[in-house]
């Protein structure tokens, strides 16, 4: 069955960097576009960056862009995350999600805080 599986966060101090895998399995990882999302304790999941299929495009959100860098390995099935310049703004749960047909495919989420 579609497995995601998210490592990599943990604490960090401000200014700081993680990077954030997403191991999956169970569909054929290299045609379908991936995404990072995030939601911070009383706040929505917002999405955070979005990479294409073959890794030629991505998009990020506003907060985070020159700082998170979205990239995938097709050959490891692992989409991942660098993060940079850490904030504390960016303490959440941090998701990775895929899109199909039968609907969106989430993993269980990598706690992420910055705190000093």
């Amino acid at each position: 069955q579609v497995q995601l599986v998210e490592s990599g966060g943990g604490l960090v101090q401000p200014g700081g960097s993680l990077r954030l895998s997403c191991a999956a399995s169970g569909f054929t990882f290299s045609v379908y576009d991936m995404s990072w999302y995030r939601q911070a304790p009383g706040k929505e999941r917002e999405m955070v960056a979005w990479i294409s299929s073959g890794g030629t495009h991505t998009t990020y959100t506003d907060p985070v862009k020159g700082r998170f860098t979205v990239s995938r390995d097709n050959a490891k099935n692992t989409m991942y995350l660098q993060m940079n310049s850490l904030e504390p703004e960016d303490t959440a749960r941090y998701y990775c999600k895929f899109r199909r047909l039968t609907g969106d495919y989430w993993g269980q989420g990598t706690q992420v805080t910055v705190s000093s």
